[in-house]
């Protein structure tokens, strides 16, 4: 059981710093700045997922109290504006998402053959985790990403809008991942990160 435990913690912690690296190289920022708290908030997803996925039978839920918890960490700790720390979250999570699903069809043929057995899921976990990481080192070494002041940008009307879609996503991942169903999950990410994005580049023109 404690191994079991550890492994958990373990896996999961590579999987969720990718996200945050992801999140911060997107939109420029230092990642290492930020480190041990990231960590810190890190351990604190891991430890209501376990929590949560074990004791109470409540997987579904996980996703939407992380995106949460992650949303606490760039609006009050690394200070980006509220609406934006939601909109780049949830950019890297969905992003992160498809890097997931992508790899558990490759690597399993299915979401089902990827948690069929804990070795399969650490694995998927582990490779995922270390593909992002890359990814976002990469991407910050060669300079691409979204370059915002963000305390110079002010929104208008279009911030409820945003909001309400915000909210949509977070009731609806839930449902959709609590139903589990792969082709739903592929469709919902896609064009959430097709949202999101077109919506920093249209910011990011001025518009």
């Amino acid at each position: 059981m404690f191994l079991e435990s550890l492994g958990f913690m373990f896996f999961s912690t590579i999987e969720t710093i990718s996200v945050y690296y992801l999140i911060m190289s997107l939109f420029r920022l230092k990642a290492r700045d930020y480190i041990w708290e990231a960590l810190f908030i890190v351990l604190l997803i891991n430890l209501q997922s376990y929590v949560l996925r074990n004791e109470f039978s409540l997987a579904y839920l996980v996703p939407v109290i992380g995106i949460f918890i992650f949303i606490f960490l760039f609006a009050v700790i690394v200070k980006i504006p509220l609406v934006w720390s939601m909109i780049s979250t949830i950019l890297g999570y969905a992003i992160f998402g498809i890097l997931q699903t992508g790899l558990a069809i490759l690597l399993f043929g299915s979401i089902a053959g990827a948690i069929s057995t804990t070795s399969n899921g650490y694995l998927l976990q582990f490779a995922s985790g270390l593909i992002t990481t890359l990814i976002a080192w990469f991407l910050f070494k060669i300079g691409w990403g979204f370059k915002f002041d963000f305390e110079r940008l002010r929104f208008r009307f279009d911030d409820i809008l945003v909001i309400v879609l915000i909210s949509v996503f977070l009731v609806f991942i839930s449902v959709i991942l609590y139903y589990n169903q792969i082709f739903i999950d592929i469709i919902f990410f896609v064009s959430t990160v097709v949202f999101l994005l077109y919506y920093a580049i249209w910011k990011e023109m001025g518009k």
